[in-house]
């Protein structure tokens, strides 16, 4: 038999870019609808060909604005159809879309901006305050763009309205030609522990991210769905779901600032909404305001996407219960794009009785198709699967970043190199692995509590806490502690028309943990702070009890 020779295999080389992902849309879904909510409550509503006929005409304002080509601009605005069209716009003609998030400090808004070097920068009003307050420190922006029909009042110079940049614009623009490997989007970590870190994103990363979103064993994006990201669009893309719904052509629900539980809620039910996305908190809200409004239905949804945080077992099983709205659990980082575990059920576990599936979907999940992952102890080596043995949870993938903007600092402590060469993320969550290839993240490195020289999981005490019927919110941090070094503290909101004592919540943990995992210490609180993208700030909880330290015996 001839030996085969070393030539090249011959397939054809088509760049994944983000014209081709849209193009796909407008070619078999030209009618399937973008809805919005506006600010003053109305449904604004187009097709995928308005959408491409308005990015075409927003890639010929930018050629007169003089944004060239690896430019970038910002983009500080909700989840609406315009913002949609700034996520094509820029990265269609060789340029980058920097989604900013307007809820960060002022001091990390500056420096992301700055970091990033966007030319221009476009603002809805919801946010035109931000922006104002920062102008004068803003040094490479030359135009400001407020997305609205017309300029409102404001301090900002150089500026001029969305509507008329595109007004003066033709649809006739024929994208350039851009390669797979170029910049099409950046976005910001939220800067929790220092400065936050750049993440540039590549039309190749975005567009595989796209396609795993699809995968059934995934997010399933379909045609055949219509979805709510209710996750901001300037938190890592979004989840990526609005490039992964443009480009299956599914429809596409957008709240606008209308994020509240009623307002949810009413998108749902009347837009028919198969699938939706959000942090916890969102969900936890949304529970409260279903057993306060029991006629409101939204049992049309087929799975609600959760990230960002854990959520309790206790809220999977009220979704799936009570309301038919089965929650997944997905685990992902700016830097994954973001994607990267998801608790789809493998068919092993498709008939196992009720607690065994719903312990399954409280984990982190399997690796998404195309993300590996290994867990290391800290003395570099895998741990075990058994579901107990953890260590740090390390990734790769074709759209998880190589390297952070501007930051050599931060990528020689977040990146690791394996005996051949190999790149991996490490990711700073501390995790644990099964023998069904489950992941479950049990910590972050540094928000791990130890006390005596052993390891606590606040995630743990907080899921166990919020499973009690009278606790609305709860979150566990370590505070000093005289002998032990650290010990946990439980913050707790409670549920409207509900009471609980200390005993009570150290009764209950009792019966799932040791007697030392119990908190020292519990706070009844009226609410508990969040960062900007919606997570509890354990940062900010640490800081207010920077200066209370624990006694031997003290309890309460």
């Amino acid at each position: 038999m001839a030996a085969r020779d070393n030539r090249p295999v011959a397939m054809m080389d088509v760049q994944l870019t983000l014209d081709r992902l849209l193009a796909r849309a407008v070619d078999l879904f030209p009618d399937r609808e973008v809805v919005t909510k506006t600010p003053g409550g109305d449904l604004h509503r187009y097709t995928y060909a308005d959408l491409d006929d308005r990015v075409r005409r927003l890639a010929g304002a930018l050629d007169d604005l003089g944004v060239d080509r690896g430019d970038r601009v910002a983009t500080v605005a909700p989840n609406d159809y315009r913002h949609l069209e700034l996520y094509f716009g820029p990265p269609c003609t060789g340029r980058s879309t920097h989604m900013c998030n307007p809820r960060l400090p002022d001091e990390h808004f500056r420096y992301i901006v700055n970091d990033a070097e966007d030319r221009v920068l476009f603002v809805a009003p919801a946010f035109l305050d931000v922006v104002e307050r920062n102008a004068d420190a803003l040094e490479t922006v030359e135009q400001y763009v407020v997305l609205a029909d017309a300029v409102p009042d404001t301090t900002l110079d150089s500026v001029v309205a969305y509507e008329d940049l595109l007004a003066e614009q033709s649809t006739d623009y024929t994208f350039p030609e851009i390669s797979e490997d170029d910049e099409c989007g950046m976005c910001y970590t939220s800067g929790t522990t220092g400065k936050p870190k750049g993440v540039a994103y590549s039309h190749r990363g975005v567009y595989l991210h796209s396609m795993m979103s699809g995968h059934v064993d995934s997010n399933a994006v379909s045609e055949a769905d219509t979805v709510l990201p209710v996750v901001p669009m300037f938190h890592a893309n979004g989840w990526g779901i609005p490039y992964a719904a443009t480009f299956v052509g599914a429809k596409q629900v957008l709240p606008g600032v209308h994020t509240d539980p009623a307002s949810v809620a009413e998108l749902i039910d009347g837009e028919t909404v198969t699938m939706s996305a959000a942090v916890p908190t969102i969900w936890l809200e949304m529970a409260n305001y279903l057993d306060e409004h029991p006629g409101t239905d939204i049992s049309n949804v087929d799975r609600l996407t959760v990230g960002g945080s854990a959520p309790p077992e206790s809220l999977i099983r009220r979704y799936d219960e009570e309301f038919d709205a089965p929650i997944l659990q997905g685990w992902g980082m700016t830097e994954t794009s973001p994607l990267g575990t998801l608790s789809v059920l493998r068919k092993e576990l498709a008939d196992a009785d009720p607690e065994t599936r719903y312990a399954y979907q409280s984990k982190a999940g399997m690796p998404v198709p195309g993300i590996e992952t290994r867990i290391l102890d800290d003395d570099g080596d895998p741990v075990d699967r058994d579901g107990e043995a953890y260590g740090e949870l390390q990734v790769r993938g074709p759209w998880v970043v190589d390297e952070y903007h501007h930051r050599p600092d931060a990528n020689r402590e977040s990146f690791a190199t394996d005996e051949a060469g190999g790149r991996w993320l490490r990711t700073g969550d501390i995790a644990t692995m099964d023998e069904q290839g489950y992941v479950d993240i049990v910590d972050r490195t540094k928000d791990v509590i130890k006390s005596g020289g052993e390891w606590i999981s606040s995630v743990d005490l907080e899921n166990e806490l919020m499973a009690h019927e009278a606790v609305a919110e709860a979150t566990v941090i370590g505070v000093d502690h005289e002998k032990w070094q650290e010990r946990p503290m439980a913050c707790v909101v409670l549920r409207e028309g509900h009471e609980a004592s200390v005993d009570d919540l150290r009764e209950h943990l009792g019966e799932r943990f040791p007697s030392w995992w119990l908190p020292d210490r519990y706070e009844f609180v009226e609410s508990i702070p969040r960062t900007s993208t919606g997570k509890f700030d354990k940062l900010s909880l640490r800081e207010s009890y920077a200066d209370l330290t624990l006694g031997p015996g003290e309890e309460s």
